[in-house]
């Protein structure tokens, strides 16, 4: 796919993956919304299959590549989400998978990907290292790279979650995603562009991890340097299709504390009764935080991911 994917093959990709990946369900709290003053909508993608949302994007990938590139398999970099969703996608077409994962990834990821019949291959915990180990796979295999977040096919089968979120609810006054490379931001940004333009699309990012904040506000991509944050999903910077589409159709992005990213998640956890990742919270947490900004709205929020290392919980 050359080009942003389009509302048709956006609405192509939900049927391509309907057959595998799961409707997940849309939950309220009266609790958080009493506390924060606003009617909030949950989409459950840590119900995902892989436990996160990522499961879309790959599947539709998967799905999309000819048989001819299909019969030398797939690889990605990742730490976590994304390995897991790829993994998980080629062994359900039957295909290989090379994933290179940094070797601080948590436990409970290492362990998904190998669950789901994954070749690793991990690698120091910095962009260039993934980059140079998944060239030479690559080199070697003949597989495709299937980037966690800027890729046209990886964006359409995101934006799917969104459309099932409207579909249930209507369209919100707010529609809210974390943002760490764009994937599920950008696909975000396109589904209501196409379909419900008068919808606000806000997205959220740790103070610690700002890239993206800091990209939007300049008008040029600025890369994340050493980032700092329990939200290890969003560590990534921005890719140059992804930000090309939230510069057009997003309204904002706000930032929050790691407090209150610790706070949002135990919220949810003790209020909701599900578990959620850092990085899942990170909505929440800007709009505890940013609250004069949201009273009285109709909020949607991707809930993007449940998978948490349960031997090291951000709180004590």
């Amino acid at each position: 796919m050359m080009h942003p994917p389009s509302l048709v093959e956006i609405r192509q990709a939900a049927e391509r993956i309907k057959p595998y990946a799961h409707r997940t369900p849309v939950l309220t709290c009266q609790a958080i919304d009493e506390m924060v003053g606003n009617q909030l909508f949950f989409k459950c993608e840590n119900l995902q299959k892989v436990g996160a949302f990522k499961f879309r994007g790959a599947c539709n990938t998967v799905l999309s590549l000819s048989e001819a590139e299909a019969a030398k398999g797939v690889a990605t970099h990742s730490s976590g989400n994304h390995a897991q969703a790829i993994a998980l996608a080629a062994r359900m077409r039957n295909i290989p998978a090379y994933i290179v994962m940094p070797e601080n990834s948590p436990e409970v990821k290492k362990r998904a990907v190998a669950g789901y019949g994954a070749e690793i291959t991990f690698c120091k915990p910095t962009l260039q290292a993934r980059e140079t180990t998944l060239a030479a796979i690559v080199e070697k295999t003949g597989a495709t790279f299937i980037h966690p977040y800027n890729d046209y096919r990886v964006i359409c089968g995101q934006a799917t979650a969104v459309l099932e979120l409207i579909n249930e609810v209507g369209n919100p006054d707010i529609v809210m995603t974390p943002v760490g490379g764009g994937g599920l931001l950008s696909g975000t940004a396109l589904s209501m562009h196409y379909t419900a333009p008068q919808v606000r699309v806000i997205a959220a990012e740790p103070a610690g991890a700002d890239d993206a904040f800091r990209s939007f506000q300049a008008g040029h991509l600025i890369p994340s340097e050493n980032p700092q944050t329990i939200a290890d999903g969003l560590l990534t910077s921005l890719g140059d299709k992804t930000f090309d589409i939230i510069s057009r159709h997003v309204e904002m992005i706000l930032t929050c504390s790691e407090d209150g990213i610790r706070q949002a998640m135990r919220t949810i956890w003790e209020r909701m009764k599900i578990i959620v990742e850092p990085s899942c919270a990170v909505p929440l947490a800007c709009i505890m935080e940013h609250n004069e900004q949201f009273k009285d709205q109709r909020i949607g929020i991707i809930l993007t991911g449940g998978n948490v290392d349960l031997e090291r919980l951000p709180w004590g």
